[in-house]
């Protein structure tokens, strides 16, 4: 676990560079509004694992599964200062995630060469590891400036 973490960044992280994110943009109308919290090193954020975003009969669907835990990746990298996009994604699902049970998810940066970062997360319900994941991440290219030709 790598925990030298900017102290002016970790104060502003939530958020901070996309506003309208899925995961934790509090101005997406549609979204699951997560707020992460840091701790040791490590982000978390609990959510409730509502029925509008069931999959299956009773479990939490998938791609949700999967948003959540690419939205704490990400989350920890703001933490670190870092603006990164995914790059690769793994996600295994060890058991379902039940809707209309809170769980809690938790990530943490395993390995910093920028421009690419390794990030881990997992997803805990009633005290169960229901998930777990790696991603690696790239530093975020300016997106404003017009393509080259």
């Amino acid at each position: 676990m790598i925990t030298n973490l900017r102290r002016d960044h970790a104060q502003r992280f939530p958020n901070w560079p996309h506003p309208n994110c899925f995961v934790c943009g509090q101005a997406n109308g549609c979204g699951l509004h997560l707020e992460f919290t840091l701790k040791d090193g490590q982000v978390s954020s609990r959510f409730g694992c509502d029925k509008e975003f069931e999959g299956y009969p009773g479990v939490l669907h998938g791609g949700i599964i999967s948003s959540v835990v690419d939205g704490a990746m990400t989350n920890c990298l703001f933490a670190h200062a870092v603006v990164a996009m995914t790059a690769e994604l793994n996600v295994r699902f060890r058991s379902p995630v039940v809707v209309g049970r809170s769980a809690k998810v938790f990530a943490q940066l395993l390995r910093s060469d920028a421009p690419l970062f390794v990030v881990e997360a997992k997803i805990v319900q009633d005290g169960k590891i229901k998930v777990t994941a790696t991603g690696k991440f790239l530093e975020k290219p300016n997106l404003t400036e017009p393509a080259p030709v």
